[in-house]
């Protein structure tokens, strides 16, 4: 097994190639590197060696440790170690196989390590489909469920389970059907690129609804649209006056 350590902390990295020795000693350690620009140099170069796994720090010297997954197209399972939990969603939509909390734990470490050998020995094409699929996308190119956490826990919800996307506190958030709320690691632009447009539109700059939680539809003299849902939104929801004749051909497919 061929390992690369990306962690700016001197010690933490002297630390962690200690115990992988301790838990196999031919386990190679390709580098250590302490920032992502130089992470990014050695995965550029033509003549590296390819690691079969990458530890990860989250906070490095120059950016988040995610900028490494999001700038190479090396499809690398990653063992994530950081002090900090609230990345632990976006680390588990990832190529991640663990989440390790600082100070590192050896027999965590372990359950992590044998965690990757034993997906390893299936001999699959890809180490994929044996973890969280990043993006859930069906054939169709469109997601068919969102992660989201509560606290420490991660829920998986499906796209049928949700109501509508709302933007509200610069940050957007899902409403499901029986009414629960849950923030989103998106933008609705993103999710406008996401979700079936045959079941979403997109009726203001803050709103993405459902076709299965309109009720109504109120026509002004004015000529302004207003879509009632359920559930009930927060505030009163108006389609876009540029939206209007587009929202009606989406109401009538």
């Amino acid at each position: 097994m061929k390992v690369l350590i990306v962690e700016d902390e001197s010690q933490t990295a002297q630390r962690l190639v200690k115990l992988i020795a301790r838990y196999d000693a031919s386990i190679e350690i390709l580098g250590c590197f302490p920032s992502v620009s130089k992470t990014l140099d050695y995965l550029s170069n033509p003549g590296k060696v390819n690691p079969d796994l990458m530890f990860l720090d989250i906070h490095l010297e120059d950016d988040l440790g995610f900028s490494i997954l999001e700038k190479t197209d090396l499809a690398m399972p990653v063992i994530f170690t950081t002090a900090y939990q609230e990345y632990s969603l976006k680390a588990f939509k990832s190529f991640s196989i663990d989440y390790l909390l600082k100070p590192i734990d050896f027999d965590e470490l372990c359950q992590a390590l044998n965690k990757y050998e034993r997906i390893s020995s299936l001999k699959l094409k890809t180490i994929q489909p044996f973890l969280p699929e990043p993006d859930h996308i069906l054939e169709t190119g469109y997601k068919d469920r969102f992660m989201v956490s509560i606290g420490s826990s991660i829920l998986s919800i499906p796209s049928s389970q949700i109501a509508y996307f709302s933007y509200e506190q610069k940050a957007a958030f899902l409403t499901t059907f029986d009414n629960r709320h849950y923030a989103v690691d998106y933008s609705l632009d993103k999710l406008g690129q996401l979700l079936d447009p045959k079941q979403f539109f997109r009726v203001n700059r803050s709103f993405i609804v459902s076709l299965s939680c309109i009720i109504s539809v109120l026509s002004y003299s004015s000529g302004k649209l207003k879509v009632d849902l359920k559930p009930t939104s927060r505030t009163e929801i108006f389609v876009s006056n540029d939206r209007i004749t587009a929202f009606k051909f989406w109401l009538g497919k």
